[in-house]
């Protein structure tokens, strides 16, 4: 009989993982709390290896148009002396595809253009679910239910689903708030992705498609103190002392579209598999921005249940446990990782500060490199 899947969560892993189904010709539908389907944030990075699963998925080339090609990333101190560059060309070579920054409205947007508009139901919220060995029956807040074969809690860091598996498993903070924003600049040309490291927290700046520019502000703060209610001038200010360059993009932010975020993450879990129930994306593993994987992530999280649904396409416990055990590993190291590279990025410590610069600057690109390489280098197909 045809199985039936129900999606929660309209994000990027949800979209992506309903096109799939689409193309394989299994039933399902998508569930969004919202009103409408839409990307709310502003930039972030597609890297290589992300380009390479919607590749895999037969997306690239329309996705490709949507970004901004970037071919250097560099890490600078707050007075735009080099700390550390990445070496993206070597990266870039082993998946045979660029690094990309997108607006995620605009990846939202195209991958819900490629979906049946009547599989996604808006102003849906799951409140919880209920299993039996044949079915998944999913509750909503409105009262009402349906019933499916299997679910999908794409449903992000503070996925419904998954803390009804599991209680203990809540978003932790990582001890520093973020400000993102998009500007337009036509003077900016750039295709270098450059982050500053000072006293006064990070600032980052990434060329868009269509001269814009996305900016993002990391800054030490107990969760919920008053530095939440800082507005743009209160930015501003903080930053002074940095770059020109920062200060310009500061003076053409538009006041109301700045975003204010608490870095959060998950410690990872143990198990991205409960019977019926997958936990892909952000509610399996959601991690610190450091890495710039959130997305990517997500992505390769289709890319592999694709692989497992192709080669298990009549026993879909079976691909469901493949995925498990292929993307367990690498999904830790990079939440792991990712915390720990936030760590010492958000140093603020005058002294310790300039210990860890030197110590940057003087290691080997052989040291430096390794936590790209193994990242980008390791094949995330491999089963």
């Amino acid at each position: 009989m045809p199985k039936k899947f129900l999606i929660a969560g309209a994000g990027i892993a949800g979209l992506t993982l309903a096109k799939v189904l689409q193309d394989l010709n299994y039933d399902f539908e998508l569930f969004e709390s919202s009103e409408k389907v839409r990307g709310i944030g502003a930039g972030f990075g597609l890297a290589s290896n992300a380009m390479k699963a919607f590749e895999i998925l037969g997306l690239a080339e329309e996705v490709v148009p949507l970004g901004h090609m970037l071919k250097d990333f560099e890490i600078q101190d707050w007075k735009g002396k080099t700390i550390l560059k990445a070496d993206t060309e070597r990266l870039i070579n082993n998946y045979n595809n660029e690094n990309f920054a997108v607006h995620r409205a605009d990846l939202h947007q195209f991958l819900v253009s490629k979906i049946n508009p009547t599989k996604i139901i808006t102003n849906k919220k799951v409140t919880f679910f209920e299993q039996s060995y044949e079915k998944v029956v999913v509750h909503f807040a409105d009262g009402s239910s349906i019933e499916g074969d299997f679910l999908v809690a794409a449903d992000g860091i503070n996925s419904v689903i998954k803390q009804q598996l599991l209680k203990h498993s809540t978003p932790r903070y990582a001890g520093y708030i973020c400000w993102r924003s998009i500007v337009e600049d036509k003077s900016y040309e750039s295709k270098k992705s450059i982050e500053t490291w000072g006293a006064n927290g990070r600032f980052g700046l990434t060329p868009l498609i269509d001269n814009k520019i996305y900016w993002y502000a990391c800054v030490n703060t107990p969760l919920n103190s008053s530095v939440y209610n800082y507005k743009l001038d209160d930015i501003q200010k903080h930053f002074k002392d940095y770059s020109g360059q920062i200060r310009n993009v500061l003076q053409k932010t538009n006041p109301e579209k700045v975003i204010t975020t608490p870095i959060m993450d998950i410690k990872p879990i143990n198990n991205y598999v409960f019977n019926r129930v997958l936990l892909i994306g952000d509610a399996a593993h959601a991690t610190t921005p450091n890495m710039g994987q959130g997305a990517c992530m997500a992505v390769e999280d289709v890319c592999v249940l694709f692989d497992e649904f192709v080669k298990n396409d009549t026993d879909i416990l079976s691909a469901f446990e493949g995925y498990n055990q292929r993307r367990l590993k690498r999904t830790h190291y990079i939440i792991d990782t990712s915390r720990l590279a936030g760590k010492v990025a958000q140093i603020e410590n005058k002294f310790l500060i300039a210990v860890r610069n030197f110590v940057f600057r003087s290691l080997p690109k052989s040291i430096t490199q390794s936590p790209l390489e193994d990242l980008l280098e390791e094949d995330f197909m491999k089963k």
